[in-house]
């Protein structure tokens, strides 16, 4: 471990102290999680404390952990992982936060500490179904408004739900249930063990 990394986890262990619930060194970038009760303390802690200056909120992004690890995962399902950049003392971090009701995920927004966290959250709103309690204008972003479902979840049908053409007839757009036929769009291969090249 470098001993810019190393300092990096001594100054976040002490500035947030007991508030970091995991905190992970890989591929040359620190990981810590928090509750989600912390989420909005932390990120005021990452950007303002002047050991660490996140000023940058760089990503944030939805992760649903159904079936993780091949079903061995057993944690909450949800999760919102947040990528920060401080130029002024050149680091990186990740925080991951899981949201505590896998049946409804809430979150806290960041759009009052970084406004860029506007158009990401309303990303994981859409794609994943996460949302963020306070947030300016939380309404879909990348599907259509009268699409039913959160895409990126990992029980959401690989076919989706409906399907949308245009009626000639009607000159309008018109919603009906998806025509295609279910599949598996897992490729077989085929290996011969007896032959060896």
């Amino acid at each position: 471990m470098s001993a810019k990394l190393e300092q990096l986890s001594v100054n976040l262990k002490c500035v947030l102290g007991e508030k970091i619930t995991k905190q992970t060194i890989a591929f040359g970038e620190v990981t810590i999680e928090c509750q989600s009760t912390d989420y909005l303390a932390v990120s005021k802690l990452l950007r303002d404390d002047a050991n660490l200056k996140f000023e940058q909120l760089i990503d944030l992004c939805g992760v649903d952990y159904q079936d993780f690890a091949d079903g061995a995962y057993s944690g909450l399902r949800y999760a919102v992982v947040v990528h920060f950049l401080s130029v002024s003392l050149n680091q990186r971090l990740r925080l991951r936060v899981f949201a505590v009701d896998d049946a409804f995920p809430v979150l806290p927004t960041l759009v009052d500490l970084w406004p860029v966290a506007n158009w990401f959250e309303r990303e994981a709103f859409d794609l994943y179904g996460i949302m963020f309690e306070n947030h300016p204008d939380l309404r879909r972003l990348l599907t259509d408004y009268g699409f039913v479902g959160h895409p990126f979840r990992k029980d959401f049908p690989m076919i989706g739900n409906v399907e949308m053409r245009y009626d000639p007839e009607q000159q309008r757009v018109i919603y009906q249930p998806v025509s295609i036929e279910l599949r598996n769009n897992v490729p077989r291969v085929i290996r011969n063990e007896g032959a060896h090249s």
